[in-house]
């Protein structure tokens, strides 16, 4: 593995020749912004009329608080879809495997494989959950952390087709490449 120079790692990363496997993983997130609009107008609505009833009854304290609760609401939505910015890819080419985190502020780091020698290593927890690393000469990198068990297991399972398929390929065949997957 081998880190990017900080110019790779902050643009979208060109593939060397043709990609064999090319992934772009992302949070899921199940709220859109139709949803979010829905969601915020009953939190509004809610607090609007609690607050408006408080007042009547003379409490017109609480009227701020509703006013804070529905900042706070709005709040937490929008550190969520901050979040949900941050996205990885993974690309094969003819001559390297990239992976390239960006995190949910834009900042971007790039790391670099030789596709010979990699190994994936998905790790199954006592807890049912699942780590996918890279390995190579003594490093690793872990990957797909975004995704559920299932599709961490169904992206393990694609990169390694695509890497077998790459190593039996007759352009890459050399007397470095390791015997084994």
């Amino acid at each position: 593995m081998t880190p990017l120079p900080e110019h790779r790692g902050a643009q979208p990363l060109p593939a060397d020749g043709r990609l064999h496997f090319n992934a772009l993983i992302t949070p899921h997130r199940s709220l859109g912004r139709q949803g979010f609009l829905v969601v915020m107008g009953i939190v509004v609505g809610v607090n609007f009329l609690a607050g408006l009833l408080f007042a009547l009854k003379g409490a017109w304290l609480v009227a701020p608080f509703c006013g804070l609760d529905v900042a706070l609401v709005w709040w937490a939505f929008r550190a969520n879809y901050r979040a949900a910015r941050a996205h990885e890819t993974v690309q094969l080419s003819d001559s390297e495997l990239i992976v390239r985190h960006v995190d949910q502020y834009g900042r971007a780091k790039g790391y670099s494989f030789e596709p010979y020698w990699v190994r994936l290593d998905l790790k199954e927890n006592p807890d049912e959950t699942t780590e996918l690393r890279l390995r190579s000469h003594g490093r690793d990198l872990e990957v797909a952390s975004f995704l559920s068990v299932p599709e961490r297991r169904d992206f393990a399972n694609a990169l390694s087709r695509a890497l077998h398929e790459w190593r039996g390929a007759p352009e890459h065949v050399s007397e470095h490449a390791p015997l084994t997957q």
